[in-house]
């Protein structure tokens, strides 16, 4: 049999270039060679493109930074405009999407590869863009009946002046958590302990979104569930996260030993039965494909907390669904070929 032709996309324009590239890298040198004919290609690099990188894409940490220069040491990274090419008669026959953030999470990439007509890895067009919109995920969560936090929403500036928010927070009790509406990797949010606090922390998540979710801070073990699958997804072992300073932020993220990740996660196990029944729910209320990772808080035995679903799940050395999955048996390579199969399955 012929070896698949995948393009790996990586880079592009949001906060989170920088994460993307570590995912990009680990993903292309992780590929079997037997298998696939991969090359990388930076969603940056669209001709006539006047988009411009968002605030946060030059935000770094050292173990994702060298991904970015080991990758120009093999060869240039290849513009999109070569994703619609053919090369010695062949097209694309599958994009590997390696991208996080705005531009690459939100449904945007995927659209066009639909119009490209080719296949691509994760979630589609729509289940793309709710689950990269807090505020709307939630709406939809909340009414296939996945317990959340408690929110306020600001949906424009003119919020602050038009609606008493600080009597809206009062309501949900300090300490709350600010983040942008359509971010990731943490960028852009904060903890507010007090009302001293909170408006700062508005104004810095204003800075990477126009629109802004305000959630109370639930308490508990935070835990992530993996998903695989399209229609019949497996939820795969619950990875506990006690990151070292308290707090999982980019770089406890991103940095090696800064957060210690547990598998299985020490959980009661109706707790950890009802945490991946929750994953499952939610995955398919968003109409997710491929993979998924939904972060949690359990609170009690009895009562666990969805915070969100990421539809593009981090491939660093230090993310969690490679980590879930490799407690499942099943290898990083492994784990690309499954994902490189689902996106090829029919609708």
């Amino acid at each position: 049999m012929r070896k698949l032709r995948v393009a790996v996309l990586m880079g592009g324009l949001s906060s989170e270039r920088a994460v993307s590239f570590s995912t990009g890298r680990m993903i292309l040198e992780s590929l079997d060679t037997e298998k696939y004919d991969a090359f990388p290609v930076d969603a940056a690099l669209f001709s006539g493109s006047v988009q411009p990188r968002l605030p946060g894409s030059e935000t770094e940490v050292a173990a994702v930074a060298e991904a970015e220069r080991a990758l120009a040491t093999t060869g240039p990274l290849r513009p999109v405009s070569d994703l619609g090419s053919t090369e010695d008669g062949r097209r694309v026959d599958v994009a590997f999407i390696a991208l996080h953030g705005r531009f690459g999470e939100d449904g945007t990439i995927q659209g066009m590869l639909e119009l490209l007509g080719i296949p691509y890895t994760g979630s589609g067009v729509l289940a793309s863009a709710l689950a990269m919109d807090k505020i709307v995920s939630k709406r939809v969560l909340r009414q296939a009946g996945v317990p959340m936090p408690d929110s306020v929403d600001i949906r424009r500036r003119s919020d602050l002046v038009t609606r008493d928010i600080l009597a809206e927070v009062r309501i949900l009790g300090y300490p709350v958590m600010v983040k942008p509406s359509r971010q990731g990797s943490t960028i852009g949010m904060a903890k507010a302990e007090s009302e001293g606090e909170l408006m700062p922390a508005i104004e810095e998540a204003f800075k990477y979104d126009s629109q802004v979710l305000i959630e109370e801070f639930v308490p508990g073990t935070e835990i992530t569930v993996g998903l695989l699958g399209n229609d019949e997804p497996m939820a795969l072992p619950i990875v506990e996260i006690v990151p070292a300073k308290g707090f999982y932020d980019y770089e406890a993220k991103y940095t090696p030993g800064a957060t210690d990740e547990i598998v299985p996660a020490r959980i009661p196990q109706a707790a950890a039965a009802r945490a991946q029944e929750l994953a499952v729910t939610a995955h398919r209320a968003l109409g997710c494909r491929g993979m998924s990772r939904v972060d949690m808080i359990v609170r009690s035995e009895q009562d666990v907390v969805v915070l969100e679903v990421n539809t593009i799940p981090g491939m660093t050395p230090t993310s969690l669904l490679p980590t879930a999955a490799r407690a499942a048996g099943v290898s990083f390579p492994e784990l690309l070929d499954r994902l490189i199969q689902l996106a090829l399955e029919e609708e």
